[in-house]
């Protein structure tokens, strides 16, 4: 099977699509091995179109006002914190839901993250990363969908 040059691919000679073909797999790869590492409280889904990358996070109880997500343009830098409200008269028996999620995740080299959209809507948390070949540090508002 041949594999032919990758679009806005720079690189000339027999096998220049098939290394940055390799390169694109190698860091989605990373980013589905860091998913797979996130606490087992969060859980977390990973689309692609041909325009962009959604992760979607399950995160009850985090709002647009708790989280911040940051993208450097390798790495997706994400910090929430939820509430707990317990009633006086209740106590803990045993807590197992976490207060805060702290997660980095690589991003896709050919993701931007200065044009990053996330929205947040009953604790489901989604972030678009639309498809460029240029991308640096900069925070991602969050949009509260109740709002």
């Amino acid at each position: 099977m041949a594999v032919g040059p990758v679009v806005g691919s720079t690189a000339t000679g027999s096998t220049a699509g098939f290394f940055d073909l390799a390169f694109i797999q190698l860091s989605m790869s990373a980013l589905r091995d860091a998913l797979r590492e996130l606490p087992d409280a969060v859980f977390a889904d990973l689309l692609e179109s041909d325009e962009a990358y959604r992760l979607v996070l399950d995160v009850p109880g985090v709002t647009a006002d708790t989280a911040e997500i940051v993208a450097d343009g390798s790495r997706l830098t994400i910090e929430a914190r939820r509430e707990k409200a317990v009633p006086e008269e209740f106590r803990y028996l045993r807590e197992d839901r976490p207060l805060f999620l702290d997660a980095e995740l690589p991003v896709p080299r050919e993701a931007d993250g200065e044009a990053a959209e996330a929205v947040i809507d009953r604790g489901v948390l989604e972030i678009t990363l639309p498809k460029t070949t240029d991308g640096s540090g900069q925070p991602i508002p969050i949009d509260d969908a109740a709002e």
